[in-house]
């Protein structure tokens, strides 16, 4: 009775009174749309009345209604510092404050991929980041599928500089150094990229009533304890599947352990670093090599390379474990701990994980220890030896890939705070299903302007800029049909919608990584596809693009707009194939006249298609005098 009476008395007193709450993203150091009235919002008690100033002056006065509170902030230019407060019966102050272009940085791990995997190939761009007006608010990577929610857990503006930089989209970060260097505009980036993400998880549920399979898969997750089943029965699936292993593995069991300087591995098979088991394999094998250092080298050397592995990899050095992955796609970048390595022989030990059938090191990746100045390549022939064999390991059910999650908890909380407009690299999750997902996309689009306009009572079609995925994977001998191809090319069609741009990356991918590093040259792209689309300038952002295709004797005539001073043919290649009226598709020889390609192959008499690009890894060859490229594209002589 006390503990009620207790209870009831702190309800009634003052201190019960919820202080008034801000969204996290109207905090220290934002960044906010220039030339647009903001709406400012939060949440008190029921009847509060809060007061807002900006600069010291007036705003406004509003009372709380169902316990939420709004009202706007006057249009303003380009600039800062201000400061804003909020006072109800406590107060808020805020400082830093910059009015700026606010871009919506999405999509899957193409843009969630942050500045620090490119640090080798960009050095200087990390350690040179000092621009106090490019500022990131990274959103917390939890999914929601009930209702969309109204505010993060967490999260809050940063300035990118050489401390925090390694932590940014590394696609975003050079799209808005390009236009801050540009004009001088303050940048902030709204970063809600996730790893893998299909397009269907950034749906609304309105968006996705036209996909009621979809719509359908994403609702049966509204229940917890179907999440938590699902949840468990992975966790205990994996942990069972690794504790087998772990448990048979000798190169840990033994007497002496296969990462042991002592072991004995004159009876093991040579390999061959970087390279694959020829044979299908699943379950766990060690790799073992001694590499001899002087003095110097074992202590100048601080990084160890070991490429990418399929799939898992746990490195030792000298019997001490110095890293270890957990799945095949980050770059095994090890720092050395200081006094691992020692003159004489040094022992290097990798037990490699493969959990369906497929495992190796892969080609045409970095394999060395030392420094970035003075690797000591590791290739070459290493030891080998299987420890223990198990079935494929089943796959995991990503609930937070599901239809609706993401929109709810990732995007929905965005909705209330204008923007510039959206950079998005997404798609490789889709290429399995290319042929639906031009509607979903652009369904996505609009739905996205839609709940844009009903959060910030601002109706507009605001800028939505994407990359085309890049080139991936082997390169074919033959013309033959691509996933990829058609996921290229419903992006391609998606730029029906208004207002929106593509930026080709053919040119730019790796076909031994589906998250290629050269995220600069994207960034500049995006950029100036910005320009036009966003800020109204008149600079070319597009490569050379198909206008039209006729017969000229036996041969086809392509004619392009968006060519600059000229087309520019960087070799032939594998790039540009024609078809007779039989559809199969041939090699053709290729020559530029008067700023129009002619196509034609010996065997083809009367060529009706053609197809440019379209491969999973297609040769890019075709650009414009401004060094934009050409997207891929398929086509027929019209009847």
């Amino acid at each position: 009775m006390l503990r009620i009476l207790l209870t009831a008395a702190l309800l009634l007193s003052p201190l019960a009174h919820a202080d008034i709450r801000l969204p996290k993203l109207i905090g220290e150091g934002m960044v906010l749309q220039r030339d647009t009235a903001i709406p400012l919002w939060g949440w008190a008690d029921v009847d509060e009345t809060v007061e807002v100033r900006f600069n010291g002056q007036l705003v406004g006065q509003v009372k709380t209604k169902d316990g939420r509170w709004l009202l706007q902030l006057p249009v303003q230019q380009a600039g800062g510092p201000h400061q804003l407060s909020f006072k109800g019966r406590n107060q808020i102050e805020l400082k830093d404050i910059y009015f700026g272009d606010v871009w919506v940085a999405s999509g899957q791990s193409n843009m969630e991929m942050e500045m620090a995997r490119v640090a080798e190939a960009f050095p200087e761009d990390l350690s040179s980041a000092n621009y106090p007006l490019i500022r990131q608010f990274k959103v917390p990577q939890e999914y929601n599928f009930k209702a969309p929610q109204q505010d993060f857990s967490g999260g809050k503006w940063v300035a990118a500089s050489p401390q925090s930089i390694d932590n940014f989209s590394a696609l975003a970060f050079y799209f808005g150094r390009e236009l801050f260097q540009h004009n001088g505009v303050p940048i902030g980036i709204l970063n809600n990229a996730l790893g893998g993400s299909p397009v269907e998880a950034w749906m609304s549920e309105e968006a996705l009533r036209a996909f009621p399979e979809a719509l359908a898969e994403g609702i049966k997750f509204r229940d917890d304890k179907h999440i938590q089943s699902i949840t468990d029965a992975d966790k205990a699936k994996n942990e069972q599947w690794r504790a087998d292993l772990k448990g048979r593995d000798p190169g840990l069991n033994s007497k002496t352990p296969w990462y042991s300087a002592a072991l004995d591995d004159s009876n093991w098979q040579s390999f061959t670093v970087p390279g694959f088991r020829p044979e299908p394999f699943t379950g766990v094998w060690w790799l073992r090599k001694s590499i001899e250092l002087t003095a110097a080298q074992a202590k100048e050397a601080k990084t160890l390379r070991l490429g990418s592995v399929v799939d898992a990899d746990e490195v030792y050095i000298n019997g001490k474990q110095v890293g270890n992955t957990t799945y095949m796609y980050p770059p095994r970048r090890y720092e050395l701990p200081a006094g691992v390595l020692k003159a004489g022989a040094n022992l290097i030990a990798v037990r490699v994980t493969a959990t369906n059938g497929k495992t190796g090191l892969i080609p045409d990746k970095p394999y060395w220890i030392g420094t970035d100045a003075n690797p000591l390549p590791l290739t070459g022939q290493w030891k080998m030896q299987t420890a223990a064999v198990a079935k494929n390991l089943p796959g995991d059910t990503f609930i937070r890939w599901k239809p609706m999650g993401l929109y709810n908890g990732l995007l929905a909380p965005l909705t209330s705070l204008p923007i510039k407009g959206v950079i998005w690299y997404q798609g490789e999750s889709n290429v399995g299903a290319y042929k639906d997902y031009q509607p979903r996309f652009t369904a996505m689009i609009r739905d996205w302007r839609a709940k844009w306009s009903e959060g910030t009572g601002q109706q507009n079609q605001f800028p939505f800029l994407f990359v085309q995925l890049a080139n991936y994977l082997k390169k074919t001998q033959k013309p033959k049909d691509s996933s990829w191809a058609g996921l290229r090319e419903a992006q391609r069609q998606s730029l029906s919608e208004a207002n929106t741009a593509m930026v080709v990356a053919i040119d730019k991918g790796e076909w031994n990584d589906i998250h290629p590093v050269d995220k600069k040259t994207l960034g500049q792209r995006l950029a100036l596809a910005a320009r036009v689309v966003a800020l109204g300038e008149k600079v070319e952002y597009r490569g050379p693009e198909l206008t039209s295709v006729t017969a000229e004797g036996q041969q086809l005539k392509l004619s392009f707009n968006h060519s600059g001073k000229g087309l520019v043919l960087k070799g032939t290649g594998n790039s540009f194939a024609i078809a007779g009226a039989d559809g199969k598709y041939r090699w053709a020889q290729v020559q530029l006249k008067d700023q129009q390609l002619l196509l034609s192959h010996p065997d083809i008499k009367a060529p009706v298609k053609v197809r440019y690009a379209w491969a999973d890894n297609p040769e890019a060859v075709l650009y414009n005098s401004e060094a934009l490229p050409a997207g891929p594209f398929e086509a027929a002589l019209k009847p």
